[in-house]
């Protein structure tokens, strides 16, 4: 039996802190050292630096963090495996290798491609987005590991792919090893998103000590695809088990995980403590993979713009309503879309004017720049001493932005080219997979047994519950936890699709579907259509749905008395 792999993540989105690799470079032994770049917004960012220059379309600050750090890498025999290479894997290859030769190192640097399917996109019924491309799995980072390299570059990759081709590897697995696949899967989930492993964005946070600075995690995996998520000794933050649980719930769905590489039944997960900062994720089954894949699919949307109005003291309603019309009658020519929103941040007899002022906000749309340019901005601007009392704006006049839109498709594993680029210029073609199970959910698992309630007190969900929510394309994913077996028997009774409709108003017209994960004691809720057109679209005040979770938390809720001692 192979000895545990430790793989390590340093990055969990373009613009994470850039010392982390060294960090994790130098706080503690590893095998492999990962980075996750890219999300749905990232590739719509490099894929307008791609159309500036056909050089560009790569995450930069990887090749700031190796300059600093490729050297110690060679040094302790770690190996590095990121998706950084965006809409341009070769061409950061190129500069990885031109690097390491001004540094006089020598690295050996390969690529993984044919993700982007943009060539190939009105073939493949994909319409004429900006950008195109397929998540592909694991097997071509474990062919280019095989074959020596180093330095392992991709594209558009899943977000555990680049924890799982290292695995695999290490330990031979083959592709039809579902249940160690799935086990980690389940491990690159949880710390392909870096410090939200070790205490970051966590509901329970003044539990965490040290979280000024916390550390990025790492996983020992197992042959068998079992692991333990860690962190480097003496780093800040913590991992526990509802660290752990939380991330699990992050951006998925319910029952079922699809990867390119096997389906992961996050139903099956087990956690335990394994000792301080140490979790144990077993028992995960895992399945095939689906005959299709993902496609990402960015383009521009159009032009945006916006105005955010303060409005301060009494009669707010009436002073929005004035403005609205001034605004809405004096265009004389009106955006495709206008949207108000109007936010209550006043207080009564508040003790600062900034306590006692709310926030109007007017965002237009539409494909001619000039509908949403300084014929808005300018117009709205004109209206200060015209209108409601007290008129002042937090936005200066000025010209309309570009806007992306995202959208996702699927086409077939076999339409896809995966293939491995290795230092010498030999390619393998990655052939898909032999065996596929089409998606569907697993069947809904059983209620517990409710419990028997007795006086309850309205006080907010958050007081017994955790929550981690996040962006998928135009829907957003809200996951709720708890921690006691008498709050789960609550909680899977009480916080139906109904009820989230209740407490999150804006939910009452969406389509909301819940899932039961009974081994985590959670409920995962996924909100279709909240987000618009995705995060770039910015259809709502929280474009990311990154903080729905916790406003879910604040809503008050009626709870027996006897699961708040």
């Amino acid at each position: 039996m192979t000895p545990a792999v430790r793989i390590g993540n340093c990055s969990g989105f373009y613009g994470d802190r850039l010392a982390a690799m060294r960090e994790m470079l130098t706080g503690g032994d590893l095998d492999y050292l990962t980075g996750d770049y890219l999300a749905e917004l990232t590739m719509l960012i490099l894929a307008r630096d791609r159309a500036r220059s056909p050089d560009r379309g790569y995450a930069k600050t990887f090749l700031v963090q190796l300059e600093e750090c490729l050297g110690t890498a060679l040094d302790r025999g770690v190996r590095i495996v990121a998706n950084a290479g965006g809409l341009n894997p070769a061409g950061l290859a190129a500069a990885v290798r031109g690097l390491a030769d001004r540094l006089g190192l020598n690295a050996t640097v390969a690529h993984v491609e044919g993700d982007d399917l943009l060539p190939r996109a009105e073939e493949l019924g994909l319409g004429t987005p900006l950008a195109a491309n397929a998540y592909l799995g694991a097997w071509g980072i474990v062919d280019c590991l095989n074959a020596g390299a180093d330095v392992v570059v991709t594209g558009r990759v899943t977000d555990a792919s680049v924890v799982v081709g290292p695995a695999a590897a290490h330990h031979g697995w083959g592709r039809t090893d579902y249940d160690r696949l799935a086990g980690a899967i389940a491990a690159g989930h949880v710390i392909e998103c870096g410090a939200q492993a070790t205490g970051g964005n966590f509901s329970f946070f003044t539990e965490i000590p040290d979280l000024t600075r916390p550390g990025f995690p790492l996983a020992e995996i197992d042959s068998d695809g079992s692991s333990v998520i860690t962190k480097h000794p003496g780093t800040g933050g913590a991992v526990t088990v509802d660290t752990v649980t939380a991330q699990l719930l992050y951006e998925i769905t319910g029952g079922r995980y699809a990867n390119p590489d096997a389906t992961l039944r996050v139903d099956t997960i087990e956690l335990t403590d394994d000792g301080p900062d140490r979790v144990r994720i077993s028992g995960v089954k895992g399945e095939p993979p689906p005959p299709t894949m993902k496609v990402s699919l960015n383009a521009v949307g159009g032009f945006r713009n916006e105005m955010t109005l303060v409005l301060t003291g009494l009669d707010i309603e009436a002073k929005a309503a004035l403005v609205r019309k001034q605004l809405e009658e004096t265009l004389t020519v009106k955006p495709a879309e206008m949207e108000w929103t109007l936010a209550r941040t006043d207080h009564v007899d508040a003790d600062t004017e900034e306590a006692a002022s709310a926030l109007l906000r007017c965002v237009v749309r539409d494909p001619d720049p000039a509908n949403v340019g300084r014929k808005f901005s300018s117009a709205a601007v004109e209206l200060a001493l015209a209108s409601y009392p007290g008129f002042t704006a937090t936005t200066p006049p000025g010209d309309g932005q570009v806007f992306g839109v995202f959208e996702p498709a699927y086409v077939p594993a076999s339409a896809v080219h995966h293939v491995a680029v290795h230092a010498d210029g030999s390619r393998s073609e990655i052939p898909p997979a032999a065996e596929t199970l089409d998606l569907a959910d697993v069947p809904t698992p059983a209620l517990p047994e409710p419990i028997v309630a007795g006086e309850t007190r309205r006080v907010p969900l958050g007081v017994v519950a955790g929550a981690r929510s996040g962006d998928k394309g135009g829907n957003a994913n809200v996951g709720v936890w708890v921690r006691r077996d008498d709050h789960w028997r609550w909680l899977a009774h009480t916080l139906t699709v109904d009820k989230l409709r209740e407490l999150l108003p804006e939910t009452t017209d969406l389509n909301v579907k819940r899932h039961l994960l009974p081994n985590l004691r959670a409920v995962n809720f996924v909100i279709e259509g909240i987000l618009g057109r995705g995060v770039a679209y910015q259809a709502r005040f929280d474009p990311q749905a990154k903080g729905l979770g916790e406003w879910l938390r604040s809503r008050l809720i009626e709870i027996p008395e006897e699961l708040l001692r």
